[in-house]
C-alpha cells in the first residue's frame, strides 16, 4: 500500500469526505513538506480537529493506521519531487502565452495522474468483460456522451458489438433491455449526474457488468460499478466538459482499446481491415 500516490488518491475521493476530513486533506495537499514530520496530535492541531478524525481520514484512504499513512505520503512527495506537477492555474492577469502554457500544463497533469491512478487487474478484468461480452454500450450525458461516442467509434473499428444511444431517453430503454451477457460502460466525471445514475443502476439490476470511468472512487455512480477506473483530472463546477477530463476519458479508453485489441488480435485485425477497406474508397 505504501507505493500508492497519496495525492492522487486524496484527489479522487475527496467529495467523499466529511467536512473534518476535508480540513486534513486540505492541509495535507497545501502542506505535504509539514506534514511528512508530524505526530498524529501535531497534524490534528494544525488542521483544528482532534485525533481521531485523523486516524479516521487515514482509514477512510484505506491505511491500517497513521505511520502506514505517512509512510506512503513520503513516498509520494519524493517522487512528486522527481516529477513535479506543472502550474495550471489561470488568473485575470494571465496573457494568452501564460494561458496556453497552463492550459497544456493542465492536460499533462491529466493524463500523468491518470496513469498513476491504473490498476492493471482491474484493465485485465475490463477486458475480460468485453471480450466475452455479445454487446458493449457505451454511455454518458451532457459532455461525457461525446466521450462516450468516441468509444464507440473506435471500438467499432475492431468489433461490431458496439453500441450507443444519443438520447437520455434512449439510454434508460437501451440499459433496460441489457442481459448478463452485456457490458456498459458508463463515463460521468462528478458519478452524480441523475441520469447516469439511473443508467448504472438500470444496467446492473438488468444483471450487465458495469464499468465506471469517473473522477471520484466513492459517488452513487461507482456503487452500482463492478469495476471503477479513475480519472485525473481537475475540473472546477463551472468548468464542465473541460478538455483535461475528457483528455482523461479518452486515455483510460484509449488503453482499454488497445488491450482489447492485443487479447483479440486475429479477429480484431481482420475487422480493421474491413472498416478500414470501405472507409479508405471515402478519400480523394
Amino acid at each position: 500500500m505504501n507505493k500508492v500516490d497519496v495525492f492522487s488518491l486524496i484527489n479522487s475521493r475527496y467529495n467523499s469526505f466529511t467536512n473534518t476530513e476535508k480540513k486534513v486533506a486540505d492541509y495535507i495537499l497545501g502542506n505535504t513538506k509539514d506534514a511528512i514530520y508530524m505526530s498524529i496530535i501535531d497534524l490534528a492541531d494544525a488542521c483544528g480537529v482532534g485525533e481521531s478524525s485523523v486516524f479516521r481520514f487515514c482509514r477512510s484512504l484505506d491505511f491500517k493506521g497513521y505511520q502506514d499513512f505517512k509512510i506512503a505520503l513520503a513516498h509520494s512527495s519524493a517522487m512528486e519531487d522527481i516529477t513535479p506537477q506543472l502550474s495550471n492555474e489561470i488568473t485575470i492577469e494571465d496573457g494568452i502565452d501564460e494561458v496556453s502554457t497552463k492550459i497544456l500544463n493542465s492536460n499533462i497533469n491529466a493524463l500523468n495522474e491518470t496513469r498513476k491512478l491504473i490498476k492493471e487487474e482491474d484493465i485485465s478484468a475490463c477486458i475480460d468483460y468485453l471480450t466475452k461480452a455479445e454487446s458493449i454500450h457505451f454511455y454518458g450525458v451532457g459532455a461525457s456522451l461525446m466521450t462516450a461516442m468516441e468509444g464507440k467509434i473506435k471500438f467499432m473499428r475492431i468489433t461490431p458489438k458496439t453500441e450507443c444511444s444519443l438520447d437520455s431517453h434512449l439510454q434508460v430503454i437501451s440499459a433496460s433491455l441489457l442481459t448478463k451477457k452485456d457490458v456498459a460502460i458508463i463515463i460521468s466525471y462528478s458519478g452524480s449526474t441523475k441520469d447516469t445514475i439511473d443508467l448504472a443502476k438500470t444496467a446492473k439490476r438488468k444483471g450487465a457488468k458495469v464499468i465506471a470511468i469517473t473522477r471520484y472512487s466513492k459517488s452513487p455512480l461507482t456503487t452500482y460499478a463492478d469495476i471503477t477506473l479513475l480519472c485525473g483530472a481537475k475540473e472546477g463546477p463551472l468548468q464542465g466538459g473541460s478538455l483535461s477530463a475528457k483528455l482523461a476519458q479518452l486515455y483510460l479508453l484509449d488503453v482499454l482499446y488497445v488491450e482489447y485489441f492485443r487479447r483479440n488480435y486475429k479477429e480484431s485485425s481482420k475487422n480493421r481491415e474491413s472498416t478500414s477497406s470501405v472507409v479508405i474508397n471515402k478519400l480523394l
